[in-house]
């Protein structure tokens, strides 16, 4: 191993590849105070990897979070847990378990309840009870006026029919309310890595200025070097 292809990290003391090298190069700001807080041992010219680079900037974001929001949910750490590990969050919408019999047959039932098929057939049903009963069947109308065993049928099956869609628009409402988590999960993420985004951009504007100051002083030194020699007198 040729000790000159690899550097110490001022953060964890381990050895490195130089192409992972890079330096913290903040000026003041939120996350500067962060790291002298967090990270005594650190300041503007440490030399650490770009992995260990992106862990204190988690950190910073976590205990950013922290602050504004106070200790973080179980989603919240789910969410900061995945920038660790660079993995997706899983999107699981549908439920792990196969419905039930009665969860279907309760499903079927709310559809079939909330739909025109229902209504009309419905409204044609007691329509022919009523003709059946206070015109056809004058003398053997098992109903007559005022229709005593239609309402209790309808009062049936409006008492039957209730809790059944109810229990449908629970297991509804659990399934909006695991998407409403997940859509929080996916937004609090891209936010998070859009900061990410934007510190690492930031630190590539600095490093990229760092190096263009040098830049404009080699060659500032070289235009006085080529200034003093044209004014240098020739013997």
């Amino acid at each position: 191993m040729n000790p000159s292809l690899y550097f110490t990290s001022d953060y964890s003391q381990k050895q490195f590849h130089c192409h992972e090298q890079t330096q913290l190069n903040y000026s003041k700001s939120a996350f500067a105070n962060f790291i002298k807080a967090r990270y005594p041992q650190l300041n503007e010219n440490s030399k650490i990897a770009y992995t260990e680079l992106n862990q204190i900037r988690i950190a910073y974001i976590q205990s950013t979070l922290e602050s504004e929001f106070g200790t973080l949910n179980k989603l919240e750490q789910y969410v900061v847990s995945t920038l660790h590990s660079s993995s997706p969050i899983q999107v699981r919408i549908e439920e792990e378990k196969k419905p039930t019999y009665a969860q279907k047959l309760a499903d079927g039932v709310a559809r079939f309840g909330g739909s025109w098929t229902f209504i009309i057939s419905f409204g044609i049903f007691i329509a022919i009870w009523i003709i059946a009963n206070a015109y056809l069947f004058l003398r053997f109308a098992f109903d007559p006026f005022p229709f005593i065993l239609l309402n209790l049928i309808l009062s049936c099956i409006a008492a039957i029919q209730a809790p059944i869609i109810m229990m449908s628009q629970n297991r509804q409402e659990e399934k909006d309310r695991e998407r409403a988590k997940q859509d929080y999960m996916i937004n609090l993420k891209a936010e998070l890595e859009i900061r990410l985004l934007h510190d690492k951009i930031d630190h590539l504007i600095i490093n990229q200025q760092h190096a263009l100051f040098e830049i404009q002083s080699i060659q500032m030194d070289m235009m006085n070097e080529i200034i003093e020699h044209l004014h240098k007198p020739t013997t």
